[in-house]
């Protein structure tokens, strides 16, 4: 038994609105509006085959984490534009890079990342491979 990929994860949220704003314009992610199971409308960020569907706190969709709180993830996304191009546009977005270009380790090999925030203070991390 074994699991092969990440389908998909949740990010909860403040503002499913400024959420979908720093994703999509900083980013470069898809907004994409579906509707649950349950026929009830919901939000995610498409970007590669990769999807993160949004909940909003205090109004998660069931079943949830068992202490969904905005502001608890760590997440590494991968790019192909050079960094100095990304230090640039985090700046045009008046978005404070916290850390970086600095050497890094990720699942595939090394990575030389950026940090920064989103607005419910996840840090993110943009990084290129080799």
């Amino acid at each position: 038994m074994a699991v092969i990929a990440l389908d998909h994860l949740v990010l909860t949220v403040e503002s499913i609105d400024g959420a979908v704003e720093f994703y999509t314009e900083v980013l470069g992610m898809v907004r994409e509006d579906f509707h649950g199971g349950d026929g009830t409308p919901r939000v995610a960020l498409s970007f590669g085959s990769q999807k993160i569907n949004l909940h909003q706190a205090g109004a998660e969709f069931e079943p949830k984490a068992a202490r969904p709180v905005p502001g608890s993830a760590d997440l590494c996304f991968l790019t192909e534009v050079p960094l100095a191009e990304w230090q640039e546009h985090f700046g045009r977005h008046s978005v404070e890079v916290l850390d970086g270009p600095v050497a890094r380790t990720g699942a595939t090999g090394p990575l030389t990342s950026l940090y920064v925030r989103d607005p419910d203070g996840n840090l993110i991390e943009v990084s290129v491979a080799g």
